[in-house]
């Protein structure tokens, strides 16, 4: 397993100057006291600071009966420099923990035992939970037989691109049996986002949700206040050993699919084994109450819509960016994706269906294998003793555990109608229906353009500089590709950043990122669509490690186009340390001339991943502002694991406040690192050795 953190909450503001601290949690698992945190805030004027300090679920401390569980961690004073002082530290003698040995876990789906690799032991992982303002740390055990690391997704890392998580982009990967530690700032920031793995694949199961709460608490949203907020993550069950299909897919086999979908790690009673239902998700509401879904899309491959019978959504916030409400029964949420929106339980008492639908490309394009699932809204008609806490604690349960419970007499669950599984319009009126809250002073002067046409090629096998491209003897492979280029992490031992911070030559050999595609042509022409002999119909496509570099403060324009050649697939577009205006979308090919007309330039939403239609595209703008080497890239898991991404390096202001300062006194550079471990092209295992693969039942 990957052990990370525990579920966190920062406690809300206090007194200027006022020292809050809190013992250790150790919450009681078995026989073993687990999750062991340390919490401590340091409030000075309007700074904030708070430690997360949290050690994994497989580190332990014994409990014994007679003596106290965790030691308190004792301030030094009451003078905040001190206590930065403690929080640069750490807290020693606070709960005991000594390290397990447990790197993977055995969970059984659908009559299989299938070895996972989770956070925590759970999937999905945890929930930090954090205040806007909050400095957070963050460390990271790995246990697993796995390069990892891990990516904040949608946490812009201001200054701070050293924490932003790609493996051999900002940092090398964390090696099996070695330890990190993340540090970052959630300042102007609020809502929901989220972490995971940035290794191909091991986002099926590493991820968890990444909760900003506004700093002045629940009474400060925009929208009523909800009685209770709940995540929901829709993400994919795969039997399939998941390195295993990255392998096979890198060497163009293709037939790998998850297994199922989940709600919250459950599948639900639309999957089962030898007649007995897979566990749902239960939500438990009360009559009249209200609810604030954060919803997230941890999936690999599709786009779900969501739906609860006989209920509205009011969608108030998209990927930690308030939007104004918008009402309607369906919610299109892709790979990457996160939406807030509020669920009054105002229908008659009784048990209602919760469906997630993956949405699939229209026929006649290459259809997939995949599934719906769904979990259950419960209402509770006798609820005068049951608290937020208790509700929160029972709708973590499952449908076998809640079947006995009181309910309504002679229920029926209602499910809702869903759209078709190929309605990929539904979608598109959801995403250009979202507007920001707020008017928004948006750049007018645009500094750099560029037109990113995104398809699938043909590229060369095995780094050879020339090949039969379009033949059928095996010696070209299939890639994704941004304006036929196919992205490919540095083969030397140097991540971008630091070679970008210290000056390396490697970083004046990347290729270019073109302005745009080497040919023009009718992109979303359907007769593209690849149906017979790819080699005849894929663009001619080269390997490279693609970079744009852009001056600090550049504004750019990109144009995301989608192609016919992607099978008519949709694209979730996800730009790391940067939220990007999404000016306009449209269906067919974009028209320079016409379609500027109709940018949003007074309230557009604000993304940090932007869905670009089937068979369409997207306009976006943002302010290159933020130093440092981003990754830029679909999040689609094949689509990234083909190439379909590339880098956008910011250079340095002309101030400090600009400029990436060096990496942290915790960060291992190439100055101090073992050349003999090597991470492979996968970024999953070292050359030097393998770490085995353990399990636990």
């Amino acid at each position: 397993m990957v052990p990370l953190i525990s579920s966190l909450v920062v406690p809300q503001s206090m007194a200027s100057l006022e020292i809050f601290s809190i013992a250790p949690v150790c919450r009681k698992v078995g026989t073993c006291w687990t999750l062991c945190l340390a919490r401590r805030t340091c409030y000075e004027s309007n700074q904030r600071q708070s430690l997360l300090r949290v050690l994994p679920k497989d580190s332990w401390a014994q409990f014994h009966s007679g003596r106290s569980r965790c030691q308190l961690c004792q301030p030094l004073d009451h003078g905040c420099q001190r206590d930065r002082a403690w929080r640069d530290g750490g807290c020693t003698g606070c709960c005991q923990c000594n390290p397990g040995q447990v790197s993977q876990v055995n969970m059984t789906h659908l009559c299989k035992e299938t070895l996972v690799t989770v956070v925590n032991g759970q999937l999905p992982g945890p929930a930090i939970e954090v205040t806007e303002g909050d400095s957070v740390a963050v460390l990271l055990v790995n246990k697993s037989p796995y390069n990892i690391t891990i990516h904040w997704h949608g946490v812009k890392q201001w200054l701070n691109c050293w924490a932003d998580g790609v493996p051999m982009i900002t940092q090398r990967p964390i090696l099996p049996n070695h330890n990190f530690t993340y540090r970052f700032n959630v300042v102007g920031q609020e809502g929901t986002l989220w972490w995971h793995a940035h290794v191909p694949f091991l986002r099926a199961t590493v991820h968890g949700a990444l909760i900003i709460r506004p700093r002045h608490g629940a009474v400060s949203y925009p929208f009523p206040k909800p009685d209770m907020e709940v995540p929901i993550i829709i993400g994919d069950w795969w039997q399939l050993d998941l390195p295993q299909v990255y392998r096979s897919m890198k060497n163009d086999s293709f037939d790998f699919f998850a297994s199922g979908s989940t709600i919250n790690g459950k599948l639900g009673d639309l999957f089962n084994c030898s007649g007995v239902p897979e566990v749902g998700y239960v939500l438990d509401v009360v009559p009249g109450k209200t609810y604030l879904l954060r919803v997230i899309n941890a999936g690999l491959f599709s786009e779900f819509y969501l739906k609860i019978a006989a209920h509205k959504f009011t969608v108030v916030a998209a990927d930690a960016n308030y939007v104004s409400p918008y009402t309607t029964d369906v919610i299109a949420i892709a790979p990457g994706e996160t939406v807030d929106a509020l669920v009054v339980a105002n229908a008659t008492p009784g048990r209602y269906y919760m469906v997630a639908l993956p949405n699939q490309a229209p026929l006649p394009d290459t259809q997939t294998p995949e599934f719906t699932t769904r979990g259950m809204v419960q209402y509770r008609v006798n609820h005068s003793s049951m608290t937020n806490g208790a509700a929160a604690l029972r709708s973590r349960r499952g449908a076998k555990e809640e079947e006995n419970d009181e309910g309504p007499s002679g229920d029926v669950a209602l499910a809702p109608q869903m759209p078709d599984k190929h309605d990929t319009i539904t979608s598109f009126y959801f995403h250009s229906n979202l507007t920001s809250l707020y008017h928004l002073t948006v750049p007018q002067q645009v500094d750099e353009n560029l037109f990113l046409v995104l398809g699938l090629g043909s590229a060369c096998r095995n780094g050879q500089q020339s090949c039969n491209i379009r033949g059928k003897n095996n010696e070209s492979i299939t890639v994704a590709t941004m304006n036929s280029v196919s992205f490919q992490h540095p083969t030397a031992n140097l991540p971008l950043l630091e070679a970008h911070y210290y000056h390396s030559g490697l970083i004046d050999v990347v290729q270019e990122l073109p302005d745009g595609p080497p040919r023009a042509f009718n992109f979303t022409d359907k007769a593209l669509i690849p149906f017979g002999p790819k080699e005849l119909r894929l663009e001619p496509s080269s390997k490279a490690t693609a970079m744009r570099r852009f001056q600090h403060g550049a504004v750019v324009d990109i144009v995301f186009q989608s192609s016919a050649i992607l099978q008519g697939d949709s694209n979730p577009m996800h730009l790391h340390g940067h939220d990007m205006f999404l000016l306009a979308e449209g269906l067919g090919n974009y028209n320079a001339a016409k379609d500027v007309e109709r940018y949003n330039l007074v309230n557009p939403p604000v993304k940090n991943t932007v869905l670009v239609p089937n068979l369409g595209w997207a306009a976006v703008r943002f302010v290159a502002n933020n130093p440092g080497v981003w990754f830029v890239h679909c999040h689609y898991e094949f689509h990234l694991a083909m190439g379909m991404a590339a880098v956008f390096l910011v250079e340095d202001g002309p101030t400090v406040d600009t400029s990436l300062p060096p990496p942290p006194s915790n960060f291992e550079t190439y100055r101090d690192r073992d050349e003999n471990l090597l991470p492979d092209e996968l970024c999953l295992q070292t050359k030097k050795s393998e770490a085995p693969m353990e399990s636990t039942r």
